[in-house]
């Protein structure tokens, strides 16, 4: 990524910069900026100047006044159709007066600083709508290649392209496709080649090839020079048509450059577009241009990356460019007039293929997007830009609508005929339909607990479900209401006054990250309260993170939590004993998705099951086998590794790093078995080191420690009980469970389960 410069360089350092960095990247984009201004003006039927002025201004006005620090202001393709049709309708000098006035309501928008509401603006409008751009461009510039004329709408080029085909084939059309086929192999040719822009090397093949040949081809007419300068011309006709030129302009202009912005800064480290400086220096820059007889100006994404690929760093690139087109435009303009037109609409038809950029189809599509999509291009392509624009927002903001106000409806019923019925959403009238075809599934008489997950409910939501309850209740079921996310139902129910506005979503528990992390995030339990600091301050008794963290779990735990822990307060059931290492990144609750009563756990250094009849003897672990099976009746037991297991590094040193440690020597001879197992067994066809395969061996081995025990021999001939392997693999985050003599990983889809 480009590094810009800050606003704390020295003027020694930024002339250096300057020098060095952007007076060569300025170089790069003037020579991209000269073919494509003059392709511009001719795909908008203006002038051929109109394009330099408008990359001249863009480059000074916009590169000085404007929020980025390596956007490239100059025409755009995507206001080139609005242009042809304001030519058309008022004139060349009437749609200079337009563009002046666009730049007006862009300097008062930015002055406003109303520039960030454009980006509420659905990519997928916009993409569409350059999309649809792009297909008219080159719909309507191939007919020149072929050495014809396009027609007034894409259908009729659409039409009229076989017999330009069939019937051209003149000088111009091998300019055309000459142009054409540079641009296509230029990218395949190498690097140091390709640092001279495609779009001049196919211009430049084109004009040498069309001189040395004598091809009879039209050439560029810079008649219109800059000294034949004309002043705007107030547009004449109906005024709501002209208002609506103005703001189409102005809109346009702004959302793409700002679009352009958002972009180009994820191209570089430096500082971010100021968005309403943006808007107000573009609007200068349409001003200046609609003065002196230019194009519409707008941030133009090809030049803004050209820049930044180039090295530059600083608005100086963006500047000087436009410097250099001004001195071409006065001192060279004669050797433009050698570029064929035929090379120029062969140029401005691989631009408008490159404008239908597919890629963003994969982007929309996981959105649900690509609708909006192919509206506004089609929209465009066979309507016109603010009709297919129009359309697109129009279904944007429908397919907004229809998803703010989705409502999910599910249905659960148990093994003792209750039914458990979760809606969840947005609920409005919009959603009643749904929402009452899923409550009429629940049979009548049931007991239903149903759970509302909602932050919002209009009268119409309410009246549904509130009759459907007390219809269900008369016919002698039960309905059990429980909020989870706010008192919707039950304030309605009490005649309380609904407020129209939604409840704010509550942010996530997180209750699984580590104290430091929540404190790095500042979410809940981020730290001590003041009542625990009090009580226990640094250093303290339990430590102020332990006693923050009991502190939020009175405040937002224990209630939710209070009724199952009561109906459990007398006898324990749980159906597993889980067998893990001390380790603390090892949560057993988490990687198995457990709550209260499930687990009845044993945790020691190594997650080691001492045989039957050892030494040193371990009654520790025994006794809670024991217990497991023959006061609990566990149904399973498992014991869990995981990589980088501290006890096994110990194991494979000899006992070098515990040798000062002689209570954790002395209960690791426990692991001695599992140490020849690892020497005594050859690599178990996994990338996986030393250390990790000794981890799952380990685990191997205490499965085949537990038939030491009778009372587990016993259970498991009998059927009673099964024993399960686990492996947590703590850099992926993976549960993978022992299937014979190797480990698999988990399916995430459910088709393996562990219990």
């Amino acid at each position: 990524m480009t590094n810009t410069l800050s606003d704390t360089t020295t003027p020694q350092r930024r002339l250096t910069s300057v020098l060095r960095h952007d007076v060569p990247a300025s170089l790069v984009v003037f020579l991209v900026a000269m073919p494509l201004s003059l392709g511009i003006a001719v795909a908008s039927g203006a002038p051929l100047v109109a394009g330099l002025i408008a990359a001249v201004v863009g480059g000074v006005v916009a590169g000085l006044c404007g929020g980025s620090a390596v956007q490239v202001s100059g025409p755009a393709a995507g206001l080139s159709l609005v242009v042809a049709d304001l030519v058309h309708t008022y004139g060349w000098r009437a749609t200079c007066m337009i563009t002046l006035l666009a730049g007006v309501v862009q300097l008062v928008l930015g002055v406003f600083r109303v520039a960030r509401a454009a980006l509420a603006v659905s990519p997928a409008v916009v993409h569409g709508m350059l999309a649809g751009v792009g297909a008219v461009i080159a719909l309507s510039q191939l007919h020149v290649v072929l050495g014809g004329s396009p027609q007034r709408s894409a259908i009729e080029n659409l039409v009229e392209l076989p017999a330009q085909i069939a019937g051209n084939h003149s000088h111009a059309v091998g300019v055309g496709l000459l142009t054409i086929v540079v641009l296509i192999i230029w990218t395949r040719l190498p690097a140091g080649l390709r640092m001279f822009p495609a779009p001049l090397a196919a211009l430049l093949v084109a004009a040498i090839t069309a001189w040395m040949f004598g091809w009879d081809v039209s050439r560029v007419d810079l008649s219109g020079s800059l000294d034949g300068w004309v002043s705007p011309l107030w547009p004449q006709g109906d005024w709501h048509g002209i208002v609506g030129a103005v703001l189409l302009v102005a809109l346009l202009a702004g959302v793409e450059s700002l679009l352009c912005s958002v972009g180009v800064d994820r191209l570089h480290d430096g500082p971010r577009t100021d968005l309403d400086r943006d808007l107000t220096g573009q609007g200068l820059a349409n001003i200046v241009s609609g003065s002196l007889g230019g194009l519409p100006v707008a941030g133009v994404i090809v030049r803004s990356t050209t820049n930044v690929r180039a090295g530059g760093r600083s608005r100086w690139s963006a500047t000087l460019h436009g410097v250099w087109v001004l001195l071409f435009s006065v001192g060279f303009a004669w050797t433009v007039q050698l570029i064929p037109m035929e090379a120029l609409a062969a140029l401005l038809v691989f631009i408008g293929i490159q404008m239908i950029n597919l890629g963003h189809i994969p982007h929309l599509r996981g959105h649900g997007e690509v609708p909006v999509y192919v509206v506004t291009f089609g929209g465009v392509a066979l309507l016109g830009l603010a009709e297919g624009v129009l359309l697109g927002l129009g279904l944007a903001a429908l397919l907004a609508l229809r998803r703010l106000t989705w409502v999910t409806v599910r249905l659960r019923p148990d093994a003792g005929g209750r039914w458990h019925v979760l809606i969840a959403g947005s609920l409005t009238f919009l959603g009643v339909p749904r929402v009452t075809a899923g409550l009429r599934a629940v049979p009548p008489g049931t007991a239903v607990d149903l759970d509302l997950n909602i932050d919002f409910m209009d009268n119409a939501a309410f009246e549904a479900i509130h009759a459907w309850r007390l219809e269900h209740e008369r016919s002698g079921g039960i309905v059990h209401i429980d909020e989870l996310h706010d008192e919707w139902y039950s304030l309605a129910a009490s005649g309380a006054r609904m407020f129209p506005a939604k409840t704010p979503l509550r942010a996530p528990e997180r209750w699984w990250l580590p104290w430091a992390d929540r404190r790095r995030k500042g979410l809940p339990n981020a730290g001590a309260t003041a009542v625990t600091t009090a009580r226990s301050p640094a250093g303290g008794p339990g430590g102020p993170d332990l006693l923050a963290g009991a502190h939020e779990f009175h405040r937002r735990t224990a209630h939710l939590i209070r009724p199952i822990l009561t109906r459990m307060a007398r006898k324990q059931e749980p159906s597993h004993l889980f067998i893990t290492c001390a380790d603390s990144r090892i949560v057993p609750s988490l990687i198995t998705a457990s709550g209260p009563g499930d687990l009845f756990t044993l945790r020691n250094i190594g997650n080691l099951v001492p045989r039957m009849g050892s030494a040193p003897p371990e009654d520790s672990v025994m006794a809670t086998i024991e217990y497991a099976i023959h006061v609990l009746g566990v149904r399973t037991i498992t014991v869990c590794g995981h990589s980088g297991c501290g006890a096994m590094a110990a194991l494979l040193s000899g006992g070098v790093e515990v040798e000062e440690l002689p209570g954790l020597r002395r209960w690791l001879r426990h692991g001695d078995h599992s140490l020849a197992r690892f020497i005594g067994t050859d690599s178990d066809g996994t990338d996986a080191g030393p250390l990790d395969r000794l981890c799952r061996l380990n685990v191997i081995q205490q499965l085949a420690n537990l038939h030491t025990y009778p009372q587990v021999v016993e259970q498991v001939a009998a059927g009673r009980l099964e024993l399960v392997g686990l492996y947590f693999d703590i850099p992926s985050a993976r549960v993978h469970v022992l299937d014979r003599e190797n480990f698999e990983p988990l399916a995430t889809d459910r088709s393996r389960q562990i219990c």
